[in-house]
């Protein structure tokens, strides 16, 4: 064969197997991966698949109290592709006559004119407002076209859904549907701790799920609190409709339907009685925070901090007026100040004690005379609250007289390293792990966090040592972990990590997690004699209950309180402020709770908080003696600046005796090193957007009738 006509062979050949490549090519594109869409323009009846998010799981109180809930709610949803297409097609058909007649073809409509002019007359003939977003339409259509509904922001009531179900076939692509929509029956009680949830998100759609279902309702979502922490097992298995459709989109009935699962139901340990108690005792105060615990289990009975917020606003979105409010709130009251950093002031004291029995020293004696040089010439002067000095103190009376510069000495005897791994063995500088968002690690200076991220190269002088010891300078503590501190020397030295989920419960299998007591370190185990932990206890009940104690307004002469103050120096916004602590337990014989307080603004931990532990502790204990503290919804509390002197028990509630001394002032360390920042304030962490609701384009107001003057006759000549 000639050469020429080989080559040809060859060219033909590559021609037949390119062209046979290409319609494979393309009758795969066709017939596998375009095969739905295809079906859907082919006349006749079609299945359509839907698929329905799960049923969220409830959240409970340690005695079964529902405290976040489902209730069912009827919503219109909008396929926005299916109410285009109708719209054409009878545009088109009438566009068909008007050629016939000589009409001219009307302009093209967004989908937010369409729904206008097509869907809104039919539901106001049904009773039902319609108002909404046109841009938030036209959006939609843009990005999901039919996959995703649209869901119609307005709640139908058993009237509405009646009329609709009789008439749906005069509206193509508007459905009703039955959904379960979170609510808060309590308001805004706990609301830090449960959190709120953000409406699914569109662009969260996985690829999968698109080739199979023809519409996709999500899941919606947590995105703070325990309704993030627990999503997992909130969140219940999604169901699956299909529906028949015939060639114009008119349903033909039902072919099949997979319920939508139950989430597990999540137990927490507050007692919504006792958090009741603690988010209204803490309101007499401007911006505060109150943790309960118990200290031989690490539950937390009570959390709460004000300002807060509802976590009702954010269901099934937050409005932009309220959103706004809660932003413009400069206390604000998205922060949990519970597992927020503040500076302690001398409840540090108390770590610092610790530390002190590890190394043997818990029989140190000091004479207080007012204050403490450091430096070179002594130019730096660290000041015990009481100017003229309280004189030789043993261990326990420095606790009862919260002296400052016992426990700078004392600070400075045993050197960094000792106080830094003291404070750290009691969870101090670290997370504590509770099952809660954003909580803040805490900062204990001079350790390697400190060294390396926060002041690069610095190591803590004397002075800083000792500010160290009395809860100043950098120093910084959530009062969670204040709280599981306490706990340690009210139990007799066992640290239990604190708890905020008790049990999970699935529908069907049961228990599927149940949280025990983690015990973290054992103080006993490290070192400590109960002897040397019974001086610490020692110190803090005369701080309570006996002449020259800082905390007396905490004490009940009927239970035995054990507790320290603190008030530490601040700065916010620029202004110098305090941060007033108090914290306790009791009965100090047999401890069953431990109760942490501190009062932003507040200018006396003993004055301030102490009365507001004193409230909490006395509520508690007339619930154990048989009466039944109330629960009800609250209300949201905004807080203030204002700085607070002190807070007034009621009548019949103060001791009846004097209270010697007023404790701390937060002064003493006025006159610290220049390079010392000034002391941590509760910086908010970035809160996840919020679902906003779109807002609705206004109404349009009627044209005012013009008036129409009688025309004059005209008269002619």
């Amino acid at each position: 064969m000639e050469p020429r006509f080989r080559f040809r062979l060859y060219l033909l050949t590559a021609l037949i197997l390119v062209g046979a490549g290409m319609l494979l090519s393309r009758l795969y594109t066709f017939q596998i991966e375009q095969r739905d869409y295809h079906r859907q323009r082919v006349p006749g009846p079609q299945t359509v698949t839907i698929r329905e998010p799960g049923v969220r799981g409830e959240i409970t109180d340690r005695h079964g109290t529902v405290l976040a809930e489902n209730v069912r709610r009827y919503e219109l949803v909008f396929n926005l592709d299916e109410i285009e297409r109708d719209w054409k097609l009878k545009q088109k058909s009438r566009q068909d006559e008007g050629k016939v007649q000589g009409g001219e073809p009307p302009a093209p409509l967004s989908i937010g004119d369409i729904v206008a002019r097509s869907i809104v007359p039919r539901l106001a003939e049904h009773g039902i407002e319609a108002r909404f977003s046109k841009s938030a339409l036209r959006s939609h259509l843009l990005t999901h076209g039919g996959l995703v509904p649209f869901t119609f922001p307005v709640d139908l009531d058993f009237d509405q859904i009646s009329r609709l179900a009789e008439h749906n076939t005069e509206m193509p692509g508007v459905y009703v549907t039955a959904r379960a929509r979170r609510q808060y029956p309590y308001g805004s009680l706990a609301g830090h701790v449960l959190g709120y949830l953000k409406q699914w998100e569109k662009g969260d759609l996985p690829k999968e799920e698109s080739r199979i279902y023809d519409h996709y309702l999500g899941e919606d979502e947590g995105i703070m609190g325990v309704e993030v922490t627990m999503d997992d097992v909130l969140r219940g298995p999604p169901g699956k409709r299909s529906l028949l459709k015939d060639e114009k989109g008119h349903i033909l009935g039902l072919v099949d339907y997979i319920r939508p699962g139950q989430g597990s139901e999540v137990e927490l340990t507050i007692d919504a009685r006792i958090q009741f108690l603690t988010e209204n005792v803490i309101r007499r105060a401007g911006r505060a925070a109150a943790v309960v615990m118990n200290p031989n289990t690490g539950e937390v009975l009570a959390m709460a901090s004000v300002p807060n917020y509802d976590p009702n606003d954010f269901i099934p979105s937050i409005s932009s007026k309220r959103k706004q409010h809660y932003d413009q709130n400069l206390a604000s009251p998205y922060t949990n100040r519970c597992i927020a950093g503040l500076t302690p002031g001398s409840t540090f004291k108390l770590p610092t004690a610790i530390t002190a029995c590890l190394h043997g020293r818990e029989d140190h004696r000091y004479s207080c005379t007012g204050a403490i040089a450091y430096g070179r010439g002594g130019r730096v002067r660290i000041r015990c609250w009481k100017r003229t000095g309280h004189g030789w103190l043993d261990f326990p009376s420095a606790i009862q007289r919260s002296c400052n510069t016992f426990f700078m000495d004392l600070a400075n005897q045993m050197g960094t390293q000792a106080m830094v791994d003291g404070f750290q063995l009691v969870g101090l500088g670290k997370r504590t792990g509770i099952k809660l968002p954003n909580e803040a690690p805490g900062i204990v200076p001079g350790n390697l966090w400190w060294k390396r991220e926060y002041r690069p190269g610095m190591s803590l002088t004397p002075s800083l040592l000792a500010q160290l010891a009395i809860g100043q300078g950098d120093s910084s503590a959530t009062p969670l972990q204040m709280c599981a501190m306490v706990s340690t020397i009210a139990n007799g030295g066992q640290y239990y990590q604190p708890r905020i989920v008790r049990r999970v419960i699935h529908p069907d299998r049961g228990v599927t997690y149940d949280d025990m007591p983690v015990l973290k370190v054992d103080l006993l185990r490290e070192g400590i004699r109960s002897e040397q932990l019974a001086v610490i206890q020692n110190g803090m009940i005369k701080a309570a209950n006996e002449l020259g104690g800082t905390a007396r307004r905490a004490g009940m002469s009927e239970v035995g309180v054990a507790a320290k103050t603190g008030t530490a120096q601040t700065t916010e916004m620029g202004q110098k402020s305090h941060n007033a602590w108090t914290v306790a337990f009791a009965p100090h014989q047999a401890p069953r709770y431990a109760v942490v307080v501190v009062v932003q603004g507040g200018k006396s931990g003993g004055a301030v908080a102490g009365p507001l532990v004193h409230l909490i502790l006395r509520g508690i204990f007339a619930q154990e003696g048989g009466l039944k503290l109330p629960l009800e919804p609250l209300a949201t509390y905004e807080g203030h600046f204002e700085p607070i002197t002190q807070i007034t028990l009621p009548d019949g509630d103060l001791l009846p005796l004097a209270i010697d001394e007023q404790g701390e002032t937060g002064e003493e360390a006025v006159e610290a090193e220049p390079q010392v920042a000034p002391a941590i304030k509760v910086r908010p962490k970035a809160i996840p957007l919020p679902s906003i609701t779109p807002e609705a384009d206004p109404v349009p107001e009627p044209a005012p009738e013009r008036e129409t003057r009688r025309r004059r006759p005209i008269r002619r000549r």
